[in-house]
């Protein structure tokens, strides 16, 4: 008989944990719908850029001798000021595995600018931007993004 006491317990405490936690999660989801409606009344009728490119200038000169990049990000956010209107460069370090199965790690400067819109014209520019910075600093590539995706210009 105690036994059955104790499962029935058992059970109860379970049914209002679950009960609790659902009812949360439903609060919560709400919670978030009403926030991102708040967050669309807000922006609404403000001006946005839709579309983003990002140049990945390296740290390195002839593929793998360290140098300052400076003069590089430098020359990249006059060149994409230029073209975009304003640029913005934000520092990480990149990796990959060697084809002797290291990882060899060096610094970056991602330098991006969004657009209204990035057509033939502006794209084929930022291409042509990359790849004289590629021959400029005697990269076998220079890594561009464009709305998320990334290209490797040779």
């Amino acid at each position: 008989m105690d036994k059955l006491k104790g499962n029935k317990i058992f059970y109860l405490v379970l049914s209002l944990v679950l009960v609790g936690f659902l009812g949360f999660s439903l609060n919560d989801s709400g919670q978030q719908t009403t926030l991102q409606a708040k967050e669309t009344n807000a922006l609404k009728g403000q001006f946005h850029l839709d579309e983003v490119v990002k140049i990945y200038v390296p740290s390195t000169y002839n593929v793998d001798e360290p140098i300052d990049n400076t003069p590089y990000v430098n020359q990249s956010l006059e060149t994409f000021s230029k073209m975009f209107g304003g640029a913005t460069a934000i520092e990480g370090t990149g990796a990959w595995v060697s084809d002797e199965d290291k990882l060899v790690k060096e610094k970056v400067t991602i330098v991006y600018s969004f657009a209204e819109d990035l057509d033939k014209k502006s794209i084929n520019a930022v291409v042509a931007y990359a790849k004289s910075l590629k021959e400029e600093m005697k990269q076998s590539a220079i890594s561009l993004e464009v709305n998320g995706k990334m290209y490797f210009i040779e």
